[in-house]
């Protein structure tokens, strides 16, 4: 057998690097300038005269064009990026903004000009997608300096490629699929960036509810997307409209009731009709959770995060909850957050609607009865699990008013302090009897009720739901190894973390590097419920409970150390009337995780 020597290469010298990098970006400037002026030059003509429309090899050079732009842009990045190559040239690349001009005049603003051109454009769009993403795709290997531009660029290629599918529903939502799979990564990169879930929110229909959350998540991160102020009125206004849609026919009518009242809190129309919208959506929820049965885990996160963005004003800065939070952020010594990303181009625009607006006097009011509704429906439905999601994210909110006095006292009031003790005592194993309750808190909770508890399921919670470490190292690891290393939580994050995340009150919640976990998870194993999360989710608001006790001399909630159970601020105990609303708790023995009832035609 004869052995193929590997092939002699030769270093190359700084000096041979520089004037490489030099010569290709002559050339790359050249290609640029064409594509901007034939791009123009398109752009403003009209695309309905017949004698500006494009023959086939018109749009073959045009292809070409911007082929070779692209293939300049490969070659500068591998050059500049060159493990030879001295920081000074490295920093070339992000200095003059080559990721963003690439995908501006080299990929977008053709796009668009093909978008414009549909459908006669479309076999030629198609082509240009795919070499397009092929293009990102190797950049995403070969040059992971800019890795968060190339996924974001993937995800948009995708959003482009779904949205001209009109033929076939299989590829339509393959290409939804892969286009939400680089936002999500993007997102795991980027949390505090509104834009991504914007995107998200366009993906996610026709599910009007995680609609609503992307689009309001997308509204009150750190680094807002107001753009997302008009999409969002897409989701919205067929909803508030009295004259039926398709979309009405597919959203059930709870769901359909909930985004009509975001939509009357977000525009500030229709105010004389809130009072009834709301009326007409709570009076069913009750049964609409103990039919949808798990499908309400998704539904509760989402509702709780939408409602807790309503009460924060969708982002305006002169919602007077959203003032009081930011006075006391700033007043708060910062850490630093591994998930922080840097301030990306157009952040510093914000979210909040024109300043020359006046705020709407009755938001607040009516966004904290729609909170304060839903949440005493939900609270009211003992031994329910598939109710923990909506409560896990109602409580982590509560939690982080309690550091903020001058928030917590628009919302406190509204909250029914009784009803979620109740229910605390309920999830610890407290009995409630004729008069009071009889404690049988369950061992294994014990490790919570402690001051100071740390964060169930991380590294010290001694509850066991954590990997044993020794000196910062996972026992039995080899310590050269594991040095440095920070040490990672051995529980998956809920779903409902992974919708949490990015959140500004979410910030004294998580612990440091939850997130960052041993084994990388696909998008859609972070949304999956698996059997052991349940009981996670419990001693989570068990813990929350426990903590929102310690604030402030007990100031809402009060946990008694010798019974182990939950009680309130006597300003908060009142007769509860747990024959109202809601449902009793289930008769041991019983589930009510029923399948949905079949309606009358599948009876018949």
């Amino acid at each position: 057998m004869e052995i193929i020597k590997q092939p002699e290469t030769r270093p190359i010298s700084q000096e041979q690097l520089v004037a490489e990098v030099k010569g290709i970006y002559a050339g790359l400037v050249m290609v640029e300038s064409k594509c901007i002026e034939v791009d123009n030059n398109q752009t403003s003509s009209s695309h309905t005269d017949p004698a500006n429309k494009l023959n086939n090899d018109q749009w073959q050079a045009l292809i070409a064009l911007h082929r070779t732009l692209l293939h300049e842009h490969h070659d500068f990045f591998l050059a500049s990026q060159h493990p030879s190559a001295s920081p000074a040239l490295r920093r070339l690349a992000a200095k003059y903004a080559m990721p963003a001009r690439m995908w501006r005049h080299g990929i977008h603003s053709f796009l668009e000009l093909l978008r414009h051109r549909l459908p006669a454009s479309l076999d030629h769009m198609l082509t240009f997608i795919y070499m397009a993403y092929s293009m990102m795709a190797l950049l995403y290997e070969t040059v992971p300096a800019f890795e968060d531009t190339w996924i974001e660029c993937l995800g948009d290629l995708g959003r482009y490629r779904m949205a001209i599918e009109d033929d076939d529903i299989r590829d339509r939502e393959v290409w939804t699929a892969v286009s939400r799979l680089w936002y999500s990564r993007a997102c795991d990169k980027a949390p505090t960036t509104g834009r991504l879930y914007h995107h998200l929110a366009i993906l996610a229909r026709p599910n009007a509810l995680q609609q609503l959350y992307y689009y309001s998540k997308s509204l009150c991160v750190d680094m807002p997307f107001p753009s997302a102020r008009e999409s969002i009125m897409t989701l919205l206004e067929p909803c508030m409209s009295q004259s039926s849609s398709p979309q009405h026919a597919k959203l059930p009518p709870t769901e359909l009731h909930f985004v009509r009242t975001h939509g009357i809190l977000f525009t500030g129309r229709h105010q004389d009709e809130f009072d009834s919208t709301l009326e007409t959506f709570l009076k069913p929820l009750d049964n609409h959770i103990g039919r949808s049965t798990r499908r309400w885990l998704e539904s509760g996160y989402h509702m709780a995060i939408s409602n807790i963005c309503a009460v924060t004003g969708y982002g305006d800065d002169k919602n007077p909850i959203t003032v009081a939070l930011k006075t006391a952020a700033r007043l708060r010594p910062q850490n630093n957050n591994d998930d922080t990303p840097m301030q990306d181009a157009g952040s510093e625009v914000s979210a909040s609607p024109d300043s020359k607006t006046a705020p709407n006097p009755k938001q607040l009011p009516n966004a904290l009865r729609l909170f304060a509704g839903t949440y005493d429906v939900v609270c009211r439905r003992f031994g329910d699990s598939n109710i923990l999601p909506f409560l896990h994210v109602s409580l982590v909110f509560l939690h982080y008013l309690t550091f903020c006095p001058e928030a917590m006292a628009h919302v406190a009031p509204h909250i029914p302090w009784k009803l979620t003790a109740s229910m605390l005592n309920t999830l610890i194993g407290a009995i409630p009897s004729v008069s009071q309750y009889v404690s049988q808190a369950q061992p294994d909770l014990a490790p919570l009720f402690e001051d100071g508890a740390p964060f169930p399921g991380s590294v010290g919670a001694g509850d066991g739901s954590e990997q044993n470490y020794v000196d910062g190292k996972k026992e039995g690891e080899d310590k050269k190894d594991g040095e440095g290393k920070e040490p990672t939580p051995r529980k998956r994050p809920l779903p409902d973390d992974f919708a949490l995340r990015g959140l500004s009150w979410t910030e004294m919640y998580f612990p440091s590097h939850w997130f960052v976990l041993e084994e990388s998870i696909d998008d859609d194993e972070k949304y999956f419920e698996l059997a052991s999360m349940m009981e996670e989710r419990r001693r989570r608001v068990v813990w929350l409970g426990c903590r929102i006790a310690e604030r402030e001399g007990g100031n809402w909630l009060r946990f008694d150390k010798e019974t182990k159970t939950f009680g309130v601020n006597p300003l908060y105990e009142v007769e509860l009337d747990l024959e109202g609303p809601g449902q009793m708790p289930p008769t041991p023995g019983e589930s009510d995780d029923f399948e949905e009832l079949p309606d009358a035609k599948a009876i018949a």
